[in-house]
């Protein structure tokens, strides 16, 4: 086959590149061909173009299940955690059905319930803190959006399933936190069980744990029957498809793992840049206290989440240095023009989210972190993506965004911080998403 704008860069330095140092690796990529380009990367099957332009994204995204098919096996890396019978994996009608099944409890009057344990959970954790402390911005996020996720999905906040689900998941994810232990994703022969001292072994192990709490507590559940918890396991639980039927244990296990792991760790990131460019720029900082300090101390949520300038601040923290790299991957079911260049039948594509937010012609200086440009201007879904788009657009998004402006306005209003230190931050690899190099060191200067 002949690929689009094919890199020159030897294939296992690419496949190098893009473990240990991927934001290096796709900067260096552009500047051989800018719009898009074929990378040739382990972990995709091997060949994968990476758009960035928006017209490009655009026509791929709004061409799904037509020109463009997003097929689940495509996005096979985070199987061994998620299964195989969740959103991140089906494709076609079962995506649709299972899809269709999830979104009610990320909508609506679900959110106010959720606001409410988001700002005792902060309150509860930051209570801890004594004056002087040092404290791991990216671990204390992802204490907050780990119990967080755990009462909106379980409706847990204590007990002994509470605090074993709580070191399973974190036992799970310090095991893919560095670039060489993400290999064993990347790579299906490196995944041999050689008992529970071998990597793969241990994982296994630890995974069957929680595997085994889960379906302990969907089976009390269904047992239980209590229509008054509102929790998203109690609303999955009663979700009927069209013809009345439910998801299985198995779906909903591997939807409940989905929604643990892609959904806790990805917030806990975002909300971690925030309060790094929000202390590393004392004009943000002010700017966004005079527009929190004008609403009233009680009040609601919503009306939190709304304030434009905290929008925008959130979504350039969202811009600048993206969790999620690029969008799901889609394969070409016929030849198609893109950006003038003909698209061969089995191409896979994916829109690259990191670069597109990089694009000088529509974030100039797009390495500052400016968040008056999205009081100035309105993205599209195709330019400002940090969640991805079309049939594939994380589920996820409503809560991840209410929680991430929610926290952020709680810890602003209510407690003093700085940064240990002023060096800039960069990203790197953790698992599959993009995170703050040394987790960002703070200091606990005291409650407000």
């Amino acid at each position: 086959m002949v690929y689009v704008n094919q890199l020159s860069t030897p294939v296992w330095l690419q496949t190098v590149k893009w473990i240990l140092n991927p934001p290096e690796y796709m900067s260096q990529a552009v500047k051989e061909y800018q719009d898009l380009f074929t990378a040739q990367i382990t972990g995709f099957g091997n060949n994968i173009l990476f758009v960035n332009h928006p017209d490009a994204i655009q026509q791929i995204l709004t061409n799904d299940r037509q020109t463009f098919f997003a097929d689940g096996e495509l996005n096979t890396v985070l199987t061994p955690i998620v299964g195989y019978s969740s959103l991140l994996s089906l494709d076609g009608k079962r995506h649709k059905r299972e899809r269709k099944l999830m979104m009610p409890p990320f909508h609506g009057d679900r959110m106010i319930y959720y606001g409410n344990s988001v700002q005792e959970i902060v309150d509860n954790l930051f209570s801890k803190f004594k004056t002087n402390d040092i404290f791991i911005t990216r671990e204390t996020m992802q204490e907050v959006s780990l119990q967080v996720i755990l009462k909106v999905v379980f409706g847990l906040t204590e007990g002994d399933r509470f605090l074993q689900m709580a070191q399973l998941i974190k036992d799970i994810l310090d095991r893919f936190n560095q670039p060489i232990n993400i290999s064993f994703l990347f790579y299906e022969w490196l995944r041999k069980d050689f008992g529970k001292w071998s990597p793969w072994g241990s994982f296994l192990r630890i995974k069957k744990r929680l595997d085994d709490l889960i379906y302990r507590e969907i089976e009390e559940r269904r047992k239980e029957k209590n229509s008054e918890r509102v929790d998203m396991l109690s609303l999955l639980l009663e979700a009927k498809d069209e013809n009345g039927e439910g998801l299985t244990n198995q779906e909903l296990r591997d939807e409940l793992m989905l929604i643990l792991f892609a959904g806790h760790e990805t917030t806990a990131i975002a909300m971690s840049w925030a309060l790094y460019w929000i202390h590393y720029y004392p004009e943000v900082k002010e700017r966004l206290l005079q527009e929190l300090n004008t609403l009233p101390p009680d009040s609601d949520g919503m009306t939190i989440y709304k304030q434009p300038y905290l929008t925008a601040v959130c979504n350039e923290t969202l811009r600048i240095y993206p969790v999620a790299m690029l969008t799901f991957p889609r394969v070409a079911t016929e030849d198609v023009q893109l950006l003038g260049q003909t698209v061969k039948k089995g191409t896979i594509v994916t829109g690259c989210i990191y670069l597109t937010h990089q694009r000088e012609d529509l974030y100039p200086n797009p390495n500052q972190f400016q968040p008056e440009r999205f009081l100035h201007r309105q993205y599209s879904p195709y330019e400002f993506l940090p969640f991805g788009g079309g049939v594939r657009r994380c589920l996820g998004e409503a809560l991840a965004t209410y929680e991430m402006r929610l926290v952020v306005a709680k810890i602003l209003r209510e407690y003093d911080l700085e940064l240990v230190t002023k060096k800039a931050v960069k990203p790197r690899r953790r698992g599959v998403v993009l995170s703050p190099k040394g987790g960002i060191p703070m200091k606990f200067l005291g409650h407000k």
